[in-house]
């Protein structure tokens, strides 16, 4: 009986008061901080020069620059333009706009493309699978082409796409007018820019399987006049540099010799660009020369995994009552090496956010701190969606604080 009149007062109170004010979330901890502007050291701070027109070293996962030689110049890329082809094409896949066992029927202008390709024929047709290993390894134009009608319907509307994605990346030094790096005008990217879509791309698992390939045999040709076509890897950086991962070769006249690498060791994964350098000798004499700076002098310190919870947060009117605040991704910082013992953390968490809250939605940041400064923030989200709560589901709710 006592537990009824209890019950009927709480019910009462609801009524009462329970949706008035504003709807939200008190996070325990909540501060403002300023991040550091990044900086991108140079011969100077390195004592690195790089035999060609630009050259930039990343980490691969924080995007962190290691070394910078007229990173943001714009220059004629070539082939690597193909990294944000390839980049598109496999976002869309994991969307499930479109599917790598789809099938493309090949176009009159995928197939009149010229340069490196897989000499297809108008009317045959592969999975995108097939042309995405082929423009991986062999930088197939024709193949580029067709994965670009396939998703977007035309070329021009491919690379409106490619564009859009640049800007979302902030790429602020890019211009593409195609989709495989063919010499035109105003086409055009940074070193530091094919780091960024580099970094993008080089997360999906399948890149590997194409980019560490050094040979593979696929059919081309129309039904019944099928003949096998070899594919040789261009990048002749995964025969020559211990860990080599990947990712885009590309040459004309204009561009020189260019290229973006990507190496892993001990679980540190880096990406480096070269553009405009004289030989192909020389891409991949100066690409290594990077990547034994960056392997000698840093290591990558693993902070979170993704979807690891870094705190329960209490919901003020909402069901559930509670949530877990998880990390979005994997999360690992770069440091000099005998540096790991100067990486703190620290949760902060954003002010307000009304409910609904949905799954996977940005609640605030790990922060990285390095020997008391700040170095890195990642998203930690909501690990499930939470509504504004009915006067039932306050009602159970106050039962089970009562039970």
């Amino acid at each position: 009986m006592k537990k009824r009149i209890i019950s009927g007062c709480l019910v009462l109170a609801l009524l009462i008061g329970g949706f008035m004010g504003i709807d939200r979330f008190r996070p325990e901890e909540r501060s403002i901080s300023i991040v550091n502007a990044r900086v991108e050291p140079s011969e100077k701070e390195t004592g690195l020069k790089v035999d060609a027109k630009a050259a930039v070293l990343m980490d691969a996962t924080s995007g962190e620059v290691l070394f910078a030689q007229d990173a943001h110049k714009k220059l004629p890329p070539a082939s690597v333009t193909k990294v944000m082809t390839m980049l598109l094409i496999l976002e869309a896949c994991e969307s499930g706009k479109i599917s790598l066992k789809d099938k493309v029927t090949i176009s009159e202008r995928a197939a009149a493309m010229g340069g490196s390709q897989m000499y297809m024929e108008p009317g045959e047709q592969h999975t995108v699978e097939e042309l995405l290993m082929g423009v991986a390894m062999a930088s197939a134009n024709d193949g580029a082409v067709a994965l670009a009608e396939h998703l977007a319907g035309s070329v021009e509307m491919f690379v409106e796409r490619m564009n859009r994605r640049a800007a979302e990346l902030d790429m602020k030094d890019t211009n593409f007018v195609n989709t495989n790096g063919l010499p035109v005008s105003n086409h055009y990217t940074s070193a530091y820019d094919i780091a960024i879509m580099s970094k993008a791309l080089i997360r999906f698992p399948e890149t590997q399987n194409w980019f560490t390939k050094w040979q593979a045999t696929i059919k081309v040709g129309l039904p019944g006049k099928e003949k096998d076509f070899g594919l040789t890897n261009t990048n002749r950086l995964i025969k020559i540099y211990p860990g080599a991962i990947g990712i885009k070769t590309g040459f004309t006249q204009d561009a020189g010799y260019c290229l973006s690498g990507a190496a892993e060791r001990n679980g540190t994964r880096l990406i480096g660009v070269i553009l405009g350098a004289s030989t192909s000798k020389v891409r991949f004499a100066e690409i290594s020369k990077m990547f034994d700076y960056g392997f000698s002098n840093y290591e990558s310190v693993k902070v979170a995994k993704k979807g690891q919870v870094q705190k329960a947060l209490k919901l003020e009117k909402g069901a559930p009552s509670k949530i877990d605040v998880v990390m979005e991704d994997d999360v690992a910082v770069l440091v000099k090496k005998g540096k790991k013992d100067s990486i703190k953390t620290r949760i902060e968490m954003k002010g307000y956010v009304p409910l609904p809250l949905k799954k996977g939605q940005e609640l605030g940041h790990l922060v990285i701190y390095q020997d008391g400064v700040e170095k890195e923030r990642f998203p930690i989200v909501a690990a499930e969606s939470a509504k504004k709560a009915s006067i039932k589901d306050l009602y159970i709710q106050m039962m089970k604080k009562i039970i």
